[in-house]
């Protein structure tokens, strides 16, 4: 396993989380969709739209020499501007992504369990997901707690208890 480090997300992170987004989007082997069509896409485009608002956090996996390799950030979403794997006002959405060359590598895992953390210190009860049917990362989500509560439109809402 390649080494690699994470540190907290900055107001500095958000081209490189929209880069996560597009990662996340193109999940699939030989189906990549081009940065301004995932962006062009409401919901993908309100995970990172004025990041750093006040209740957003994040990590962010950087590799031995210091370049950003991955991230994973929760957004609070209103009911009237929900994202995908929106459950309930005041439950924040984790968005995740991994450039392809680090994934089963750990870093995700890492990500995961460093931002569940931050969730918890920060007094959330659950983190809210959204994947899409067929993606591997969804045996990821469930080994670390998630469990689907909605499936709809190719795509299952997770959640996870932070209690």
């Amino acid at each position: 396993m390649a080494a690699f480090t994470v540190r907290p997300a900055i107001p500095d992170d958000g081209s490189f989380l929209a880069d996560m987004v597009v990662e996340a989007a193109n999940w699939r082997s030989g189906g990549t969709r081009p940065r301004p069509t995932v962006l062009a896409d409401p919901a993908s485009r309100g995970y990172v739209a004025g990041w750093q608002r006040p209740a957003d956090r994040g990590v962010v996996a950087l590799d031995g020499e210091g370049r950003p390799v991955g991230a994973a950030w929760y957004r609070l979403f209103a009911a009237d501007a929900a994202a995908h794997g929106f459950v309930a006002v005041g439950v924040p959405e984790l968005i995740i992504g991994v450039r392809p060359l680090w994934r089963a590598q750990g870093v995700g895992r890492a990500l995961m369990q460093a931002l569940a953390e931050t969730a918890r210190t920060a007094g959330f009860a659950r983190l809210a997901l959204s994947v899409e049917h067929g993606n591997f990362a969804e045996t990821l989500y469930r080994s670390e707690g998630f469990v689907v509560v909605d499936s709809a439109a190719g795509r299952d809402t997770m959640v996870r208890s932070l209690r």
